[in-house]
């Protein structure tokens, strides 16, 4: 088990392929069956990128996600906590995940997952509605990150990161493009995300995320 070049993350080779991991701050449970590794009595959880965007970027060489220790997270689109578990992993007891979703069902099972985190909270809100759920958050969150399948998803993530996010914070938007025109072709689409966001926050990163992710990408943003 080695330190990769991204804060709070390892890999290890098996063979040829190469797998990533995230120390675990709930040792001895699991999220979604994932594969555990222990050295030195740390565990390590693996981070499987079918199952997760931000891992997939991380394969598909994305230097830096802009998430470490200690940082207070908004994450839009949290479903069953897959992917926010890991980055509860990351940001560790002196940082924070606010895992907002909007449907019922899902969030039922993010609370199972929350309750042996004590960094890291359920939101049952919309993510269109940030006036809604502005009192149930710190004033300003050090990253963003969204992974919502809905049509207006930039604007949303434009929204939150409007209100919320500090000036020179980080903010993660995972793309589906079917969701936004499936008429369209992705290629397209990603380059008309792209020119909105420019027009508000500035983009240090983007990723296509195939083979993980048909028809996805990740841009990872700073705030001016």
């Amino acid at each position: 088990m080695e330190k990769s070049k991204i804060f709070e993350v390892y890999e290890m080779h098996k063979g040829r392929h190469k797998c990533i991991y995230t120390r675990s701050f709930a040792p001895g449970k699991s999220v979604y069956g994932e594969n555990t590794v222990k050295k030195a009595g740390v565990e390590y959880r693996e981070w499987d990128p079918t199952r997760s965007k931000i891992a997939a970027a991380i394969m598909k060489g994305c230097p830096n996600i802009f998430i470490r220790k200690g940082d207070i997270v908004l994450y839009l689109g949290a479903a069953s906590g897959t992917t926010a578990s890991h980055v509860s992993d990351i940001v560790q007891e002196n940082g924070f995940v606010f895992a907002l979703d909007f449907s019922p069902r899902v969030v039922r099972d993010l609370v199972y997952v929350c309750i042996d985190r004590r960094n890291m909270a359920p939101l049952l809100e919309d993510a269109n509605r940030p006036d809604d759920y502005k009192d149930k958050i710190t004033p300003e969150v050090d990253v963003v990150f969204q992974d919502i399948a809905q049509r207006d998803q930039v604007k949303i993530f434009l929204k939150n990161v409007e209100q919320f996010l500090k000036k020179g914070g980080y903010a993660l938007l995972c793309v589906k493009s079917r969701s936004i025109d499936v008429s369209k072709k992705p290629k397209d689409i990603f380059r008309k995300v792209r020119y909105e966001l420019e027009q508000k926050i500035t983009i240090v990163d983007s990723r296509d995320l195939g083979p993980y992710e048909k028809d996805h990408m990740i841009f990872i943003c700073k705030k001016k």
